[in-house]
């Protein structure tokens, strides 16, 4: 039963009861609407209250039926609002918890609404490229101040019921969101009912449609709001059409002004900038289904963490436990290092506090949870130990083999390769199933992906618990096979590969960078090169051509480091950086060196067209996220999409490279990388 209805003194109390958020899936809209009926056909009846159960009024449309025909199935949400609009008792909203999307709709179709403090509201729609369905564009502005409206429902962020219910209070205008504000939850239920009694020969009964919509204080509103839209989301259409609808509440009557906002929402249903933003909200909550670990293992528990490795991979993993109020010890042997890594976590957290985004206070409370250590005694009894050490297999086995001896029984000991061999690493060790990889992506206290490494030994357990502490520290984990390179930066090979060969061909590092970010990258490859170090690629290279001497790879890349072009750190790289200034300059020797080494080459250089540029840099991605799907190093497709746009910054509004390839169609993909196979170093394509 996911909604109840019981008789009380007159008052018919409905409450949505479908956990964990009350979500609106097909069976509670019909069960609502079952309920309406028969509150409106007894006579005893004289007024209702709509509330939820547990902790929330409702979150909206139910995700388990997100994308499915049951989504608007009948009644609609729509019809369900249409139903309260001719309602002929007064219907109150009494509002707790979470109150967001459809939820909020809801609401605003009662004729009125109690709520309480710290409630969540939110029209959050557009993050699916969408805007609100069932009438949010028209009925919000007839309740709450113009500039409000735009701002919610423009980004979709969450307003707390406290800062609306003191909005409105200080309002000029006529209209309220909340007829009953109680600050104190527990005794919101029964102001309402007093509430209820009191307004229940009210008539008539008063509904939001017929209110006129609160015009803006400022008359350039909705152009300086398109103005700064353009700036943060011009790649996404949903945001300006949620200011057309709003518009519409001010320009048409209720009705056109919700004729108007459907067809607008039907639209944008169709749009691929919808389509990719709803695959990746489905994909984020698939990543964290493990196959083979069942969502009730029981969890190691981790108090205590211990980081090897005091650079600035190190330092930044120790920050994202500190974040949380996870005490965290960093080892590293260099006393020298370990003042430097120090002192970069606090630099880090003091610059936070400049920006606003930490008080004083909690960066000190922060700082003394990250404690340096000289001896790998001191961190016997950490619950979790990470491995942050220079990514050498020798390097490695020295750590592995020295924490197999000290650490405590139980403990995870993780390690954030980016390239090796985990159950190589694994093999160090005399506990090999609690050995996990932990690939964090830099600056680790930054970036959001976590890719979680599954060993072939590694436990049920421990991957269950690193998946679940991976959500406390905030990062999206995507669980990935061992393989060189693991899922991203296996793909990522490709992709700086075909990058290099089109450097080859005739192409600058301006230009190929200059595509892929028109694309929606937020930075090329060789830009990207530079900022992480062009010495770590080279060094990587020379260890896959050791592992394997016929690979193909372009020269290019070597023949710059071995100029001592590393990229910022030298400025120097593929581009001339100047001190203290990270501005890319386009560089007439490296342009000059490619030209040379195509002629040394005899390879015959052509003008080549930016659409080719991005089909070869994005083939190259999905192409190897196939192969990824086939080796079974990844689980889905949809896992792929995530590490690509959590971790490498593929463009959102994309929907990542697998979900870009189905769009276009796989055989188009594969006649495509026919026609790449006859080109320039066309044996490195294949299917």
């Amino acid at each position: 039963m996911t909604v109840t209805m019981q008789i009380n003194s007159s008052l018919a109390i409905i409450t949505i009861d479908n956990p964990p958020v009350n979500g609106l899936g097909h069976a509670t809209r019909a069960a609502i609407a079952e309920c309406l009926k028969g509150a409106e056909a007894n006579p005893e009846v004289f007024a209702v209250l709509l509330t939820g159960s547990a902790k929330a009024f409702s979150g909206g449309a139910d995700i388990k039926e997100f994308g499915t025909e049951k989504t608007f199935a009948q009644p609609s949400l729509p019809a369900l609002i249409e139903q309260m609009d001719a309602y002929t008792k007064p219907i109150v909203a009494v509002i707790n918890g979470v109150c967001m999307g459809g939820g909020l709709e809801l609401a605003l179709a009662c004729h009125y609404r109690g709520a309480t403090s710290g409630v969540q509201i939110a029209l959050p729609e557009v993050k699916l490229g969408l805007l609100p369905g069932a009438g949010g564009t028209q009925r919000l502005p007839r309740l709450l101040a113009m500039e409000t409206c735009v701002s919610m429902i423009s980004s979709g962020q969450i307003v707390l019921s406290d800062q609306l219910a003191l909005s409105t209070a200080q309002s000029s205008t006529q209209s309220t969101l909340f007829d009953v504000y109680e600050p104190d939850p527990q005794n919101l239920f029964a102001r309402a009912q007093d509430f209820a009694r009191d307004i229940a020969a009210v008539r008539p009964i008063p509904r939001v449609r017929d209110l006129a919509a609160n015009a803006p204080i400022k008359s350039d509103l909705f152009s300086t709001a398109r103005s700064d839209l353009m700036k943060k989301s011009k790649h996404f259409p949903a945001p300006f059409a949620c200011l057309d609808a709003l518009e519409a509440s001010l320009t048409q009557t209720f009705d056109e002004g919700i004729k108007t906002e459907r067809a607008i929402f039907q639209r944008l249903l169709q749009s691929l900038e919808s389509s990719a933003l709803r695959h990746i909200f489905m994909a984020e909550r698939a990543a964290g289904k493990i196959a083979g670990v069942d969502a009730n293992t029981p969890l190691r528990n981790i108090k205590s963490v211990a980081v090897i490795g005091a650079g600035t991979m190190g330092a930044g993993i120790a920050m994202n436990f500190a974040n949380v109020g996870i005490p965290v010890q960093i080892l590293d042997l260099q006393a020298a290092s370990l003042e430097k890594g120090l002192e970069r976590i606090r630099n880090n957290y003091q610059s936070s506090v400049s920006k606003g985004k930490l008080t004083p206070a909690q960066c000190e409370q922060r700082c003394a949870l990250i404690v340096g250590v000289d001896h790998y005694a001191a961190i016997a009894q950490a619950d979790l130990v990470i491995e942050a050490v220079f990514e050498d297999m020798q390097v490695k086995q020295s750590v592995f083999e020295q924490l197999d001896q000290v650490m405590k029984t139980g403990a995870i000991l993780a390690s954030n390769t980016s390239t090796l061999d985990l159950n190589q690493i694994a093999r160090f060790t005399k506990r090999p199933q609690d050995v996990i990889g932990l690939h964090f992506f830099s600056p680790a206290n930054v970036m959001e992906l976590l890719e979680i490494v599954r060993g072939e030994q590694t436990a049920a357990d421990v991957l269950a618990t690193c998946s679940a502490l991976a959500k406390k520290i905030k990062k999206t984990a995507v669980v990935a096979g061992v393989c060189d390179g693991f899922i991203g930066n296996r793909m990522l090979e490709q992709y700086t590969k075909q990058a290099a060969f089109l450097l080859e061909e005739g192409c600058t590092p301006q230009q190929v960078d200059h595509a892929i970010e028109a694309f929606g990258f937020a930075m090329g490859p060789f830009r990207m090169s530079d900022l992480a170090g062009n010495d770590i690629s080279w060094a990587i290279r020379k260890r896959r051509l050791m592992a394997n001497p016929h690979a193909v790879y372009s020269k290019l890349g070597d023949l710059l480091c071995e100029q001592g072009r590393f990229g910022q750190k030298t400025q120097a790289g593929w581009y001339d950086y100047q001190a203290n200034d990270r501005t890319a300059h386009s560089s007439d020797l490296v342009n000059q060196l490619i030209k040379q080494y195509a002629q040394t080459q005899g390879i015959a250089q052509r003008p080549i067209s930016d659409e080719e540029i991005v089909q070869r840099l994005v083939l190259a991605l999905a192409n190897e996220g196939r192969k990824i799907l086939r080796d079974g190093i990844a689980a889905r497709a949809s896992d792929i999409d995530i590490v690509y746009l959590k971790g490498y910054g593929f463009p959102l509004h994309r929907g990542g490279p697998m979900f870009y390839a189905d769009h276009l169609g796989w055989d188009k993909v594969d006649s495509l990388l026919l026609q790449f196979q006859q080109g320039h170093q066309g044996g490195t394509w294949t299917l």
